[in-house]
């Protein structure tokens, strides 16, 4: 439907009448020759003396044309456009970041995927997140590993297809073979830091048990409740284990517990990918509809039929000057 952006805009159409009434009439003076012989150098010539104070002829087609441009012109300035049918859009108002243990304990070969095959712990891991952000329609999602140091190896995207290569090209060692679980909390929380959106949540994965962060695990949970981040915590190694192979599972347990998130044990890859549909669940995406109508600008549309009719009258003016002299012309 067409729509005037600046209606008040037509407030203008009346402003070339006010002019009229209340603005003095235009006034030209042009020098002119005194002669005593006036009359006589008239007759000699053929001329007839006419008064001084000359009125120009207004024809109607002037008048015609100079309302319909003005017209024009403040249609122009209305702004008109067509404005479309409206378009809505869900959006994701979710901001995810994916934490996975890549130290040393990820390499042994003891996780079982759904068909009974035996995979390093890292590269059944990889299959399941694949999948898991996949499903990540809408989402925006950041990828953080973790080993001795923290880093981001995807920041937040959409682009699906571009987060699943990367996870795919990573490998056990590639940041160092302790695990810094509460540095890697806090890196999750300064990467949320410019998010705007309405619902921040980590994953964190491990096999391990923090031993080379300098924030502590509690400490960083504490954190990243007050700036309103929810962590879901997964276990993926042995508890029963010692050193760096033995996965805390109490430290897990009080992560969530702080945050508002949810803890997980899993043992396999068929429990992987339960605990994943169970995020899904238990933390749908919080949706955001959009909704605008297209519009398309027109005011070049009144403009230009504007500057045509004035080119039109000019000219008609112009031809109609010519002929009226050309005939004089002919008559003298």
């Amino acid at each position: 439907m067409l729509e005037f952006a600046w209606p008040w805009m037509f407030l203008l159409l009346p402003l070339p009448i006010l002019v009229w009434w209340w603005l003095p009439p235009y006034r030209a003076r042009q020098a002119s020759i005194q002669v005593p012989f006036f009359e006589r150098l008239a007759a000699a010539t053929g001329q007839t003396p006419q008064r001084g104070a000359v009125v120009l002829e207004r024809r109607a087609l002037q008048m015609v044309a100079a309302v319909a441009i003005w017209i024009l012109l403040v249609s122009a300035l209305a702004r008109p456009q067509w404005v479309g049918d409206p378009v809505t859009r869900e959006v994701s108002a979710r901001d995810l970041i994916l934490a996975i243990d890549i130290s040393g304990s990820m390499e042994q070969r003891d996780f079982k995927t759904p068909d009974g095959a035996r995979l390093t712990r890292l590269d059944g891991v990889k299959g399941v997140i694949k999948d898991f952000i996949a499903r990540r329609k809408g989402d925006r999602v950041a990828l953080i590993l973790f080993g001795t140091r923290a880093y981001v190896q995807v920041p937040f995207t959409q682009d699906l297809q571009t987060a699943q290569q990367l996870l795919d090209e990573t490998a056990v060692g590639m940041a160092g073979q302790q695990t810094a679980i509460g540095d890697t909390i806090g890196l999750a929380i300064k990467t949320f830091a410019t998010s705007t959106a309405k619902q921040k949540l980590l994953v964190l994965l491990t096999d391990g048990n923090d031993t080379a962060s300098r924030v502590p695990p509690e400490h960083a949970a504490d954190i990243a409740h007050q700036n309103d981040v929810a962590v879901y915590t997964i276990g993926v190694g042995d508890p029963a284990a010692t050193g760096e192979n033995r996965v805390d599972l109490s430290v897990l347990q009080s992560v969530a517990s702080t945050t508002g998130g949810h803890f997980f044990r899993a043992e396999d890859g068929a429990q992987l990918q339960a605990i994943y549909a169970d995020i899904d669940r238990l933390a749908p995406a919080k949706l955001q509809t959009l909704s605008w109508r297209p519009k398309l600008p027109l005011f070049q549309w009144p403009l230009g039929a504007a500057v045509i009719l004035g080119l039109l009258l000019w000219l008609a003016l112009l031809l109609g000057s010519e002929w009226r002299r050309v005939k004089a012309l002919s008559h003298a």
